[in-house]
């Protein structure tokens, strides 16, 4: 196993980003969080926006100067796109590609359309990535605390020598700085990016406990007990996990619940499931996962809305909803305001 470098604020030329001009291209998650945080670090930051949408406005209403994108491209030297996956192929090549001038960056959070050459960038253009590893709103609320989320760095062309100086300077602006900063490629950060989201953080988990609780409703059992048991508390372990590793849940769960997880959690999770994971893992190696998205994406997202909307109609989204809404942990610092972020 090689060396782990993780880089902190002590490394890092802080004020090397202050000297260039930023243009984040998009507010949603991530742009919200990280223009919030960029300006408030003391760097030259504007948002590259469709003039009249939205997020046009959301912006402004921050204090944060706004441009279309053409504009924001033609006037910054660093130019972060984080708009969708699906979209920023055609965005890049209709409103970004003509205005953008040699010797610029290109940044990205995510390598998913620079590694599967959705968009391939001509050799003149630098191209660097920094990605937190945390969602968008939690990059800002943690920036706010005084702390910060990790974050991946890594250079794809590096075009003047200073890509992996700029983008170090970048994350740290970010608040990535105060917790530690890692140097990847756009390979690994894109394969196990996708592998995590399928396989355990998302699909996994959300399969796994929307099993989990139909196996229990159709037992007999309340759908409320059923929530609480198998969704509810799982933020808790997970809580545990995140500070101290599996080893500080079993420490903290009663012996039985760690008796539990030995002798009954790998005929859950088996070496089928290990099987399957290797497939999903392969297609996302060979592209042929991108290529279903962007395939879905391209056509009007079909197949992506009707499975949203029988996610969103499963009983346990209105189960929980309910139990939500009667507490008031739930309902105070909520994260997210669709409204203004």
């Amino acid at each position: 196993m090689s060396n782990l470098k993780i880089y902190m604020d002590k490394d890092i030329n802080s004020n090397l980003i202050k000297t260039k001009k930023i243009a984040i291209i998009g507010f949603g998650s991530q742009g919200y969080g990280q223009s919030l945080n960029l300006r408030d670090s003391g760097c030259n930051v504007i948002l590259g926006l469709r003039e009249g949408g939205a997020s046009w406005q959301k912006a402004k209403d921050y204090g944060l100067k706004v441009m279309t994108i053409p504009e924001a491209v033609k006037y910054a030297d660093i130019i972060q796109i984080l708009i969708p996956d699906e979209v920023q192929a055609k965005v890049y090549k209709e409103e970004i590609e003509p205005y953008l001038h040699d010797g610029r960056y290109l940044m990205f959070s995510h390598g998913f359309n620079i590694h599967y050459e959705f968009i391939k960038p001509k050799e003149s253009i630098g191209v660097i990535m920094v990605a937190p590893k945390a969602p968008g709103h939690t990059v800002r609320s943690e920036y706010l605390a005084g702390k910060g989320v990790p974050s991946l760095i890594a250079i794809h062309n590096d075009i003047s020598g200073e890509g992996k100086d700029i983008a170090l300077s970048y994350a740290a602006a970010i608040g990535s700085g105060r917790t530690g900063i890692i140097e990847t490629s756009f390979r690994e950060e894109t394969e196990t990016d996708l592998f995590g989201e399928q396989a355990v953080l998302c699909g996994g988990c959300d399969f796994l406990i929307k099993n989990a609780f139909e196996t229990l409703v159709e037992a007999g059992y309340s759908p409320y007990m059923a929530y609480f048991e198998v969704c509810h508390e799982l933020k808790l372990i997970v809580d545990l996990i995140y500070q101290g590793g599996i080893e500080d849940m079993h420490y903290s769960v009663s012996n039985n619940a760690e008796y539990g997880d030995y002798t009954r959690g790998s005929k859950i999770i088996d070496s089928s499931v290990k099987a399957k994971m290797k497939e999903i893992l392969s297609e996302i190696q060979d592209g042929s996962y991108a290529r279903e998205f962007m395939n879905d994406m391209s056509s009007g997202a079909k197949y992506f809305s009707e499975l949203r909307e029988k996610s969103k109609n499963h009983l346990i989204e209105k189960i929980g909803s309910e139990i939500r809404s009667s507490f008031a942990w739930c309902n105070k610092d909520k994260l997210i305001d669709k409204s203004k972020n």
